[in-house]
């Protein structure tokens, strides 16, 4: 591979769309498209193969690319071939995605990965920060995706899928992505409206959602700022347990949730300070992630590095 002049094909998959850009060696996109996973769902032969097809209308517009990075939103076999348990995609499960695409298109090298974990590659290799090659990278997004980057390499665990913060036992013994993914933020959102009614503020008539939530927050709703502050409080208890178990000492935070960044923070970092020791508070870096929207793409796009 030719990573001074070479472009790479990034696809990132979600279960609302699935955006494809190419990007060359600097981290620039130079053009990006989406297509509706819907649509792709309405192939003659399914998903998993409209998927291949679509693939291959890309391939063709981009000659010149011979390395693909896809990101995938669930459990992905250790040898990152096959598709194991894709919650918003369930045709993918159980699915040699990577079988499917190198027979169709065997000049292509295909590199597959959780896109938490992409995520996090995209950051090592394309990020404007200065983090080191060794952290956690947490989505805060319509789920809650982790993964950890172990001297520039991504942490598998045994059998591949380590690092699933979002599926951690948390308050009321439920799991930490219903409470602070984003309909997990939403039911904070409403219960305080009930309880602090007096307090509501703009967002007494507002339909509800996450752009709202944060516009209400960065005008000094108390009801939204409470909101996160709950928020702060279930992220940093999860957080605590983790740098006890991995020994970590920096944090990155993506997904589309991270917006609402400095309004978690401040009870985040009151919780974590409460409950962890000095020897890992003297040097704990917690920060926004640098590629912000540009992180599924990115990411995926970096894979092609980890070869």
């Amino acid at each position: 591979m030719d990573k001074k002049t070479e472009n790479f094909l990034g696809i990132d998959v979600g279960g609302t769309h699935v955006k494809i850009g190419l990007v060359n060696t600097k981290g620039d996109i130079i053009e990006f498209a989406k297509e509706e996973t819907g649509s792709l769902r309405k192939h003659p032969q399914g998903f998993n193969m409209g998927f291949v097809e679509t693939v291959g209308k890309y391939l063709k517009k981009y000659p010149e690319v011979k390395h693909v990075g896809i990101g995938l939103p669930g459990l992905v076999s250790k040898d990152r071939t096959t598709t194991l348990e894709i919650p918003a995609i369930g045709e993918l499960n159980g699915f040699n995605l990577k079988g499917a695409l190198t027979d169709k298109f065997p000049d292509i090298i295909f590199h597959l990965e959780n896109d938490a974990s992409a995520a996090a590659v995209g950051e090592l290799h394309f990020g404007t920060g200065d983090n080191s090659d060794s952290y956690l990278f947490i989505t805060l997004g319509t789920g809650i995706g982790s993964a950890l980057i172990i001297d520039g390499e991504v942490f598998k665990g045994v059998r591949g899928n380590a690092m699933e913060m979002g599926h951690m036992l948390s308050r009321g013994n439920s799991r930490l992505e219903p409470l602070i993914g984003r309909n997990g933020i939403l039911n904070i959102a409403r219960k305080m409206l009930q309880s602090f009614s007096g307090d509501a503020g703009e967002l007494a008539n507002a339909e509800l959602g996450m752009h709202v939530l944060v516009a209400a927050a960065n005008n000094g709703n108390k009801v939204a700022l409470k909101t996160f502050a709950e928020v702060g409080e279930i992220l940093g208890e999860a957080i605590v347990s983790t740098v006890r178990i991995l020994d970590v000492n920096e944090i990155y935070f993506g997904g589309g949730i991270s917006a609402a960044l400095p309004h978690i923070m401040p009870a985040m970092k009151k919780t974590i300070h409460q409950y962890l020791s000095a020897y890992y508070l003297s040097d704990l870096k917690l920060e926004r992630a640098s590629l912000e929207n540009d992180a599924g793409t990115l990411g995926a796009a970096a894979l092609c590095f980890m070869d």
